[in-house]
């Protein structure tokens, strides 16, 4: 009894948040003929794979106390480096790829580096590296989009008969094994004992600087995957790719119950928060909303999710 009342209390967070999935679900099939369609769950699933690995990145980076305010612009950079390297260059994706991947862990890598080796917060130092990397996606564009085409498009295209596109299936591959290396790793465990209290993992003689660089390091993979998979959508690099996605990225983890202040986190949750956030986009935009009234209401339900997040802080402060 006591094993089953102990799944039971962990599936609850989950079956909530499917619950405000389900909500959002009825309420704009009700609002609107085309969305409860076979078609618009094909789309959603084929338009998530990007926010979906700078998610899994995210969350890991915010269970650790830390935040990466760059995977955006990251995930631009890693996008122009594949462009250049396979229009310009004529490199195959095989080739292209894991450079795009190094550049962009190692940015992350630097991220890591001088917010844990100088003690400086990891706010400042990835909204410089956001900036840097703007730059750099447009110094190497030369502020052009670089069309690839098929070359790349396989990717991120429905694969015939299964409707759905490698890029989601690798996605979902990313969750499981994210939240795999977070509840069933040593290294998992390091990272939410550190978000929770750094200094007495300190204290027991744990090496935390470099568990928090490699975090850093692996949300800049998950950067390049994202580019990858934006990339292969588009069939083209954008200099201009993913302006603001950081900030849905937070609020996915935050909807899904991650804490900003470190030490709690959940990469499923976090994934079901990107379906709740691609849900009220598309929903919305099915319902003509305009960009700037989108905008509006996904802001505001990143300062509710916040909200929420501190009332549950609280909450289990008292308790």
């Amino acid at each position: 009894m006591n094993r089953v009342k102990s799944i039971l209390r962990s599936l609850t967070p989950h079956l909530g948040l499917v619950a405000v999935l389900a909500v959002l679900v009825a309420v704009f099939s009700m609002l609107s003929k085309n969305f409860f369609q076979a078609s618009t769950v094909v789309s959603i699933a084929n338009q998530i794979p990007d926010l979906t690995f700078l998610v899994v990145g995210m969350t890991l980076v915010l269970i650790i106390g830390g935040i990466d305010l760059s995977v955006g612009a990251l995930l631009a950079l890693a996008s122009a480096v594949l462009g250049v390297l396979m229009d310009v260059h004529g490199w195959s994706i095989w080739l292209a790829f894991p450079i795009a991947i190094l550049v962009s862990a190692a940015a992350g890598g630097i991220n890591g580096a001088i917010s844990v080796g100088f003690g400086i917060p990891s706010f400042i130092v990835t909204l410089g590296m956001l900036e840097m990397a703007r730059g750099a996606t447009k110094v190497v564009t030369e502020s052009k989009s670089i069309y690839i085409g098929s070359r790349i498009e396989w990717f991120g295209q429905p694969i015939q008969g299964l409707a759905i596109s490698p890029a989601f299936m690798v996605a979902i591959a990313a969750v499981v094994a994210g939240q795999l290396f977070l509840t069933r790793t040593i290294w998992g465990r390091y990272c939410i004992a550190i978000g929770t209290n750094a200094e007495a993992v300190r204290m027991s003689g744990i090496r935390s600087a470099p568990l928090c660089v490699s975090i850093f390091v692996l949300s800049g993979v998950m950067c390049g995957m994202a580019g990858l998979a934006q990339t292969s959508r588009l069939s083209s690099s954008d200099p201009n790719a993913a302006i603001g996605i950081e900030l849905a990225a937070i609020a996915a983890c935050v909807i899904g119950g991650t804490s900003l202040m470190g030490g709690r986190g959940n990469v499923i949750r976090s994934f079901i928060g990107v379906l709740i956030i691609q849900v009220l986009q598309t929903g919305l935009a099915q319902l003509g909303v305009s960009d700037a009234s989108k905008q509006i209401i996904t802001g505001l339900v990143i300062v509710v999710a916040v909200l929420l997040d501190a009332l549950r802080t609280r909450w289990n402060d008292r308790t």
